[in-house]
């Protein structure tokens, strides 16, 4: 069954390419219409070109339309996936040498329990705002269609709009992929696994573990034994899911972080970078340092480079096959090693890219029953977390929606009053502040870390963030 899907912020290339291959390689989305929406329009011309091959490629009957209008890809949407991020990430960095030069150690939003970089719950308030537009707009043009947030704050966003706006909406993550790691390092079978994961957006732990019907926890404390008093040497800073800090994570709070959670640590694993490398490896410290962070964003600009040479490749050989430009491309030395990658598994038609979104709708759509993990409200699947909280579960989706888990065995209570609690408190922090427009809350937020030495310096911090010229209407919002 055909319908139509609005990707907002389509202009991030391999993110789109995924879904269109996604769709493709889902028969039973046959007739459906991607709106592609940027307000980039050369990427938007890139993406929409590559997409439309990539349609060629499989022989499906899939249509595009392309946009640099909000309304235009929200109308009369069935689905609507937000995957936009206000200013980029010219903007984050610009927020963050603010934070730093007035003493906040990778900027302000760097916080206990949420230390990953890209993840600003009170200095972006243009990304929350727009968050909330986007669905505000839903509400009125297209009020049956769901939203699928993936842009991070989605542990904020995803709460804010359950609370507020009454659309239906889902927040999606792909870190509790972390857990095949895991799998992958103990030599385990996946089909073999009974495995839960249960908690907050970047804030999930492993609490079931099972292999062939018994308990696999002791696999991984064999491995523990065995594996850590040797040197950690990670593949790249994102490789971090049996890092000493997952480990040391794991004997304190007693079941294992997943994912980003290993990031969203305590600041005894980020004082410095010298911390970091101690416990994320040499020589980066972690996806998180100033070393780490300049790898993937060097890493995202070659791969936007290669995007553009690629797109070019494709319109000087309008008649091949993608296929066959994908080999003209690797025969010319035209790609680098990660987008290779993505272009093989997106060749590939028995191979689903691994991202929620399109498994999401073809369930609720076709009644493909599907076993996924989302952000959705808690409403007693956690039961020492408010109901009003958005928590990231495991889920059955179909045709009548969401049906949660039982979450067995329980989240133990180190983590519900020691790790989540504590991240809950700042959710609320920021999203009243977002709301109220109270700077007295962002205030709050500052003073209570444990890197503020005056409250001088909170608030020349915070004035000079407002002055930036994208944050115009923060700074209206605040300073009334």
């Amino acid at each position: 069954m055909g319908v139509k899907i609005g990707i907002i912020g389509a202009g991030s290339a391999v993110f789109s390419m995924r879904l269109v291959a996604d769709i493709c390689k889902t028969p039973e989305l046959a007739g459906s219409v991607i709106s592609l929406m940027d307000i980039d329009e050369e990427r938007l011309n890139a993406v929409h070109l590559l997409a439309s091959k990539i349609v060629d490629e499989f022989g499906s009957d899939i249509k595009f339309e392309k946009t640099t209008d909000l309304e235009e890809t929200i109308k009369d949407s069935d689905f609507v996936i937000n995957t936009a991020m206000v200013g980029g990430h010219n903007y984050l960095e610009k927020a963050r040498a603010i934070g730093e030069k007035y003493g906040y150690y990778r900027g302000i939003d760097a916080q206990e329990f949420n230390m990953v970089s890209d993840y600003y719950t009170i200095s972006n308030f243009n990304q929350l705002n727009f968050a909330f537009n986007v669905a505000k707009l839903i509400e009125k043009l297209s009020p049956n269609a769901w939203l699928i947030q993936g842009a991070n704050p989605v542990f904020e966003i995803t709460t804010l709009i359950s609370r507020e706006v009454p659309i239906k909406m889902i927040g999606v993550c792909h870190g509790h992929y972390g857990a095949m790691d895991i799998f992958e390092k103990l030599g385990l079978k996946n089909e073999n696994v009974n495995w839960q994961v249960a908690g907050f957006n970047h804030a999930i732990w492993l609490n079931r573990f099972e292999y062939n019907g018994e308990d696999a926890y002791p696999l991984i404390d064999r491995w523990i034994k065995e594996n850590e008093n040797k040197e950690f040497k990670p593949r790249d800073p994102f490789n971090d899911q049996l890092s000493p800090a997952a480990i040391d994570m794991y004997k304190f709070y007693g079941m294992f972080p997943i994912g980003d959670t290993v990031r969203n640590s305590s600041w005894k694993y980020h004082y410095n970078l010298e911390e970091k490398k101690k416990w994320y490896g040499e020589p980066w410290g972690g996806a998180d340092s100033e070393i780490g962070w300049k790898w993937y964003q060097n890493m995202l600009l070659e791969v936007t480079k290669i995007i553009k040479d690629f797109a070019k490749l494709v319109l000087e050989n309008k008649n091949k096959k993608l296929s066959e430009i994908f080999e003209l491309a690797l025969v010319g030395n035209r790609l680098e090693g990660h987008f290779e990658e993505e272009m093989r598994k997106i060749l590939n038609p028995a191979q689903l890219s691994g991202e929620q979104h399109i498994p999401f709708i073809n369930a609720i759509v076709n009644d493909k029953k599907t076993k996924l993990v989302l952000n959705i409200m808690n409403s007693g699947i956690i039961n020492e977390i408010p109901g009003d909280v958005a928590v990231e579960v495991p889920v059955m989706v179909d045709k009548n929606g969401i049906h949660p888990e039982e979450i067995y065995p329980k989240l133990n209570k180190r983590i519900i009053k020691y790790y989540l609690y504590p991240r809950m408190i700042r959710m609320e922090m920021a999203l009243e502040a977002f709301l109220t427009g109270d700077i007295k809350l962002l205030e709050e937020f500052l003073i209570r870390d444990r890197r503020t030495t005056s409250y001088e310096q909170v608030k020349n911090v915070l004035r000079e963030l407002m002055e930036l010229p994208e944050n115009k209407n923060m700074k209206k919002h605040y300073l009334k």
